[in-house]
């Protein structure tokens, strides 16, 4: 098994993990659990870390890594929804 291929399998168990995660968070009637800053966070790093592997090249990361920036935002529009009908 090439080094690429080890990369694309985890990476499918990466982005499994955090579509279950959302679907979990679109499921909950509230965000109470979920750090302000969480998604944030992840946003910003995400966008550092599709920078980097676009300047190297990595197709793997690349690709990985584009994925987890738009979990992040999706997680991020699902959390600012639910506390925004948890408010009102």
């Amino acid at each position: 098994m090439g080094p690429e291929l080890i990369g694309w399998v985890a990476s499918v168990i990466l982005l499994a993990t955090l579509a279950r995660q959302i679907a979990t968070q679109v499921r909950d009637d509230s965000a109470r659990g979920v750090s302000k800053w969480l998604f944030l966070g992840q946003i910003a790093a995400s966008t550092g870390f599709v920078t980097y592997s676009a300047l190297v090249g990595d197709w793997v990361f690349i690709v990985t890594n584009v994925c987890i920036l738009i979990t992040a935002i999706v997680g991020q529009i699902v959390t600012w929804r639910k506390r925004r009908r948890a408010a009102g």
